[in-house]
């Protein structure tokens, strides 16, 4: 007997409640996975660490990369005094030192994926929705520096302090 693939018609019954219920549990799933990254670096990254005994805050930059298999991805996350420039698939946090005060800047997923963010989709996302708008209308003011970020000197200070403090720490660990 063979069997007509292009006939086959494959009929589910989907409990919409049920359905609406798993969305949400993904939603809230992947929101905690990012920001589980972003407490993460800002509580164990040696970095983040150091910065925020020199910074009264600090930015934790986050870009999802894909890995050589070509399916798995993982997000990199860098610790940093200065804001970077807005780009897609990346997430910007401001952090206040030494707490758990964290500020979104942005979310913006990859471009191509930015229709399933539209208002009036399943996948909606206010906050994803108001950073591609910036990105679009006002990608300059998005990447401005906020009103009480460090200067550029004193940036480059702290960043020499730490490496001077590292560079100390190994040659003191080489004489033991």
């Amino acid at each position: 007997m063979t069997l007509n693939i292009t006939n086959l018609l494959i009929f589910m019954k989907l409990n919409r409640l049920e359905t609406h219920d798993r969305l949400l549990h993904f939603k809230k799933d992947q929101e905690a996975n990012v920001f589980q990254g972003a407490e993460d670096c800002l509580k164990r990254n040696p970095l983040s660490l150091a910065l925020q005994e020199k910074s009264p805050y600090i930015y934790l930059f986050a870009h999802p990369r894909t890995a050589e298999d070509g399916v798995t991805k993982r997000m990199i996350w860098q610790p940093r005094l200065t804001k970077p420039e807005p780009q897609t698939n990346s997430y910007l946090f401001r952090a206040i030192s030494k707490t758990d005060e964290i500020e979104v800047c942005w979310l913006l997923p990859p471009r191509e994926m930015w229709n399933q963010y539209r208002q009036g989709n399943v996948t909606e996302h206010q906050t994803v929705l108001w950073s591609i708008n910036e990105f679009e209308t006002n990608r300059k003011v998005m990447g401005k520096a906020a009103h009480d970020d460090l200067t550029d000197e004193k940036i480059k200070l702290i960043y020499k302090k730490i490496v001077q403090n590292k560079e100390t720490c190994i040659s003191t660990m080489q004489e033991i």
